[in-house]
């Protein structure tokens, strides 16, 4: 099947070139340019994640439903006296323009009030210091939401010009705009930057790699355009998924780096086996005249035997890592879902221009890539190309590690397993979380926003824990007194009535909305029994809800992962053992990876090299993700290795042999690919938003680990050890495996 497809391709190198450059054309055309209207940063959503059906989730519904208002702007004012008769005169006449804003449906401030700041009434919008004040600009309910958007960005360019139009009696009066719409656009567009910085410092220097690895810029040129058209197919596909799926705006710069580090992984591959084979095939020509004469079939017959090895080997993999992130769509938190629907999307995307634009370019640019670069000419980089760039020899410095690997297999296994043990443990006091503004960096304005109000207008301040009660404002203020003796709870609002429902706001004893005193504050006011339904929401609630819903659902997707890999992986070598092995050192190459996360992002380390600010744990869905797209990385430089051991086996060497010289063959574009990867990674580290950052690390260190302590010295010490025992199957498997057209 893989030879004919390269066959097909082969014979229509330039047609399939054309359509694959009308497809990235299009893709970027509608998901980056918006050519039908709008693209697919304005179709993203962002807040915290949720769990429908959930206690917090309902209460939230709740809450929305029951509102009568409809969304609000707001303007904290500071470097003012709220008392100056001055500041009272001069703001009249800017709250009347404010409210005469079509669309606006009130203006509330403390200047307005009888008395002024000095009122009772006045003191949640008063800054607690007395320097400053709030305006509170609230748009009418229920208007379309083109008028909507308009009357929103008239109010906030008009709160913008306050301070400035306050200036003649407050010099010094300065002021900060903030709200719900604000932040999601802030959020949205960190990410549509943090893109385009991960991008520019990426591909680049992957370019580079690749150039090292290849030795010219021909040969490493093909798999970033595969990268290319998979980033345009990908960002068409995530705009497809916009309309049917609710996407959170992180979903783009994580599935974008998969995409783009997959398809440069596959390209690697696909065009290092073509050399490999292309020059076996010149080499066995009888002479130049030879070759000239029979140039093209050498070149045909390069791209089918690359497909039908390289190109099955690249199938089976991004079926496992598809596998792997498919096992997101298991869980009930729609933010996983979308990011397994639109991983695996990326997937298909990334495997495709593998199996069809690489081939077509290695077709068309043929004995070119096997000849000499003109960098080789340039004495300085001849020696290190010479070094770096492939080579065809049997030995080499992966087959010297692996033989002193194979020397002392079991003090490389038992010393690999104790680094990997310790690098893990600070996997064991995890902290999971569910931010919000906190994923914004600092110098943020609305990080700056939400923080001025934590600490200046705290009553104003949305409290930590909210409680929705279906009873009367009678009885749900009885039980308000209840919950003021609890432990952890600072305070607590006046129940006040929306619709048929009372609201209740605990405030805990705590900055952070979602540390561990707010959690305990949750738990216990669900514990407890007032004799009326309730429904108790905030950052809090919402962090354990999804993560109860996440541990819910853990064992189910890891037993369909696990089982569909070594199930793959049987297929693949038709060996029992190999995919047992396989599946338990991946594991223990996770948990070391996310223990460096928690060492790092979570206990604080780095802060000033990464620059970011802890959270005091770790974002749950972050967690998720890391495991699903770090174990799918993990399998892909499995299959990497394993197909060439497999292969050699196949054709009689033994089991050492084999290892030895599988990780010869493979070594080289496993430790290429996977130093791509990293560098893709980590020029997603360099944005700003800590979601980003977090993941970005995360995945980076994964395939730091694995394919260097896990690659080079664990796989082969373990298969040392195991020896023949690693193709061991039982007779009805072996004979199943052996009817199977899937050998090479």
């Amino acid at each position: 099947m893989f030879a004919r497809l390269g066959r097909v391709v082969a014979h229509h190198p330039r047609l399939t070139v054309v359509v694959w450059l009308v497809l990235a054309v299009a893709g970027y055309a509608l998901a980056v340019l918006g050519v039908h209207g709008e693209n697919l940063f304005d179709r993203l959503s962002t807040g915290a994640p949720s769990v429908p059906g959930s206690e917090s989730a309902v209460g939230q519904d709740i809450l929305q439903e029951s509102s009568t208002t409809g969304p609000s702007v707001t303007l904290a004012v500071s470097g003012v006296d709220p008392a100056d008769p001055e500041l009272v005169a001069a703001f009249a006449p800017l709250r009347d323009d404010l409210a005469g804003i079509e669309g606006v449906a009130s203006v509330i401030d403390p200047l307005a009030l009888p008395g002024g700041a000095t009122n009772p009434a006045a003191a949640p919008l008063v800054a607690r210091d007395g320097d400053g004040f709030l305006v509170v600009v609230e748009l009418e309910p229920d208007l379309p939401g083109a008028q909507e958007a308009t009357v929103h960005d008239e109010v906030v360019a008009s709160l913008r010009a306050v301070p400035g139009e306050l200036g003649a009696v407050a010099p010094e009066a300065s002021g900060i705009v903030g709200g719900t719409a604000l932040i999601i656009d802030a959020i949205t567009e960190q990410v549509e930057t943090d893109l385009r910085t991960g991008e520019t410092i990426a591909l680049p220097i992957a370019l580079l790699v690749m150039v090292l690895v290849f030795g010219g810029f021909l040969a490493a040129g093909i798999p970033m355009a595969g990268a290319i058209a998979s980033i345009a197919g990908g960002l068409a596909a995530l705009l497809a998924f916009s309309y049917v799926l609710d996407l959170d705006s992180s979903v783009v710069n994580v599935v974008t780096v998969l995409g783009l580090g997959l398809s440069i992984d596959y390209g690697l591959l696909i065009v290092s086996r073509f050399r490999e084979e292309l020059h076996h095939l010149v080499d066995d020509d009888g002479g130049a005249s030879s070759r000239r004469r029979r140039g093209d079939g050498a070149v045909l017959a390069a791209v089918e035997r690359t497909m039908s090895t390289a190109g099955r080997t690249v199938t089976f993999s991004a079926l496992i890592v598809a596998i792997a992130i498919s096992g997101l769509l298991v869980f009930r938190p729609p933010i996983l879902r979308a990011f397994g629907a639109a991983g695996v999307a990326v997937i298909v995307v990334a495997l495709l221009t593998a199996l069809t634009l690489v081939p077509a370019l290695l077709a068309i640019f043929g004995r070119r890539l096997v000849r000499p670069s003109v960098l080789s000419r340039i004495p300085g980089l001849r020696a290190i190309l010479a070094r770096t760039a492939d080579v065809q020899k049997e030995e080499g410095a992966f087959s010297a590690l692996a033989s002193r690997v194979q020397r002392h297999p079991w003090w490389v296994l038992l010393g690999s397993l104790a680094l990997l043990g310790l690098l893990a443990v600070p996997l064991t006091r995890i902290e999971l979380r569910n931010s919000t503004t906190e994923l914004l960096p600092m110098g943020s304005t609305q990080r700056e926003y939400v923080e001025v109000l934590r600490e200046s207008y705290p009553a104003a301040t949305t409290p930590g824990v909210t409680v929705v009660a279906e009873a009367s404002l009678e009885e749900a203020t009885a039980w308000a007194a209840e919950l003021e003796g609890l432990e952890g709870v600072a305070s607590v609002d006046p129940p006040s009535a929306v619709g048929p429902y009372v609201v209740v706001g605990v405030r805990p004893d705590t900055d952070d909305p979602g540390d561990a005193v707010a959690r305990s504050v949750v738990e216990e006011v669900r514990d407890l029994d007032p004799g009326f339904t309730t429904w108790v929401t905030g950052q809090a609630a919402s962090q354990i809800d999804f993560t109860a819903s996440v541990a819910e659902r853990a064992l189910v997707a890891a037993g369909i992962v696990a089982v569909a890999t070594l199930l793959l992986l049987f297929l693949m070598t038709g060996s029992v053992v190999v995919p047992v092995k396989a599946l338990l050192t991946n594991t223990l190459s996770l948990a070391a990876s996310l223990g460096v996360l928690v060492w790092v992002f979570q206990d604080g380390h780095l802060t000033g090299v990464l620059d970011f600010i802890p959270t005091g744990g770790i974002e749950t869905y972050v967690v998720a993700l890391v495991v699903a797209f770090a174990f799918g990385l993990a399998m892909d430089y499995e299959v990497f290795l394993l197909s060439r051991i497999k292969e050699l086996v196949d054709a009689g060497r033994s089991n050492d042999e084999a290892v030895r010289l599988g990780l010869q063959r493979s070594g080289r574009i496993i430790t290429s690919a996977a130093a791509i990867v990293i560098v893709v990674f980590a020029g997603f580290v360099a944005g700003k938003l800590l979601v980003i950052k977090e993941v970005g690390f995360a995945l980076a260190v994964a395939v730091l680990i694995d394919a260097t302590l896990v690659r080079l010295f664990l796989v082969p010490a373990t298969m040392t050890v195991l020896g023949r025992a690693n193709w061991w199957a039982p007779r009805v498997l072996r004979r199943v495996h052996e009817r199977l057209p899937l050998h090479h």
